[in-house]
Order: C-alpha cells, then structure tokens, then sequence
C-alpha cells in the first residue's frame, strides 16, 4: 500500500487537506498539525524497511523453533532491535513538525495558536527595521526543545550505529 505523499509531490495534498480539515473543523486547532504527524510518511516507512531488511532471518527460524508465534517474535526479539530506527524517525518526525512554518501558516489563523517558525517569521517585516539580534536569538532559542530531545535519546541512536557493523 502506498501513501499519498508517495506517489503525488506534498504540494498536490495542500487544497484536499485544507478541506477536509475544513469540514471536520480542525482550522485554527493545533489538530491538523497533530494528527497528520502519527500517520507516518514515506520516508519512515522506507527507512524502517531498511533498518528491518538488515535483521538476519535467522533470528526469525530460531524464534520459530524456540515456540514463539509471530506476535512474540515481533514483541521479543524485533521490537528491541528495531528501537534505534524507531527513536531516529521519532527525532525526524519531532523535528519536521516543529521546525514547520507552512503547515501552521496554513491552519492557524490566532496568534495564540502561533508556532516558533511563526513567531520568527512576524518578528521580520521587510516594510519596517528588523531587529536581526531577537530573530536570531528566538532561532537559536527554539533549537532548545530538539537539542533536548536528542541528547535524551542520544544513547538509542548510538546503539543503532554501533550494531548496525555487527549486522550480516
């Protein structure tokens, strides 16, 4: 099954989307920045295919022979293994949706739903003087909550890099 973003450039999904959150009265919600986040993308799905092609089958056919079904190979042996492919989409995804500046441009019309790109994108007017050190200083601010996350979840992702040599 393929997603849309896919097979069609995200520019195509811009009016469809607006209206279909339009009649489920999501605009100037933070919902359709949410909820579109939890769906995945292409991008997560290849590289957790990639991640999973590199986990030798062999673990599968000793699973199998130990008694474990599907669901218990899945839970016991993949999910541990797959975690550093799952903690790098969870950082992208973080990333993408918090650095976004058209999607909330898009669907928020209050200033108080505003995001950071938001707020840095009215804190520069081209009609009047820009205060170019409080730009730079709220970009450099809004770079705290992703530095966090990573840094928290920086473990994982060595993890990842440091077995992916031991793999087949």
């Amino acid at each position: 099954m393929h997603d849309a973003d896919d097979v069609l450039p995200g520019e195509v999904l811009i009016i469809p989307q607006y209206l279909i959150f339009k009649e489920l009265e999501w605009i100037d919600t933070p919902l359709p920045l949410i909820v579109p986040a939890f769906a995945g993308g292409a991008f997560f799905i290849f590289l957790m295919i990639q991640f999973m092609r590199g986990i030798p089958l062999e673990l599968d056919e000793s699973a199998r022979i130990d008694g474990c079904g599907r669901f218990g190979f899945f839970l016991r042996i993949m999910l541990p293994l797959i975690v550093p492919a799952l903690v790098s989409a969870t950082i992208f995804k973080f990333y993408w949706t918090w650095d976004d500046y058209f999607g909330p441009f898009l669907y928020l019309n209050s200033q108080k739903l505003g995001t950071v790109a938001l707020a840095i994108k009215s804190m520069s007017n081209p009609a009047m003087d820009t205060d170019w050190g409080a730009v730079f200083a709220m970009s450099v601010l809004s770079l705290i909550p992703v530095l966090a996350i990573f840094a928290g979840f920086q473990k994982y992702i060595v993890e990842g890099i440091s077995t992916t040599g031991l793999k087949g």
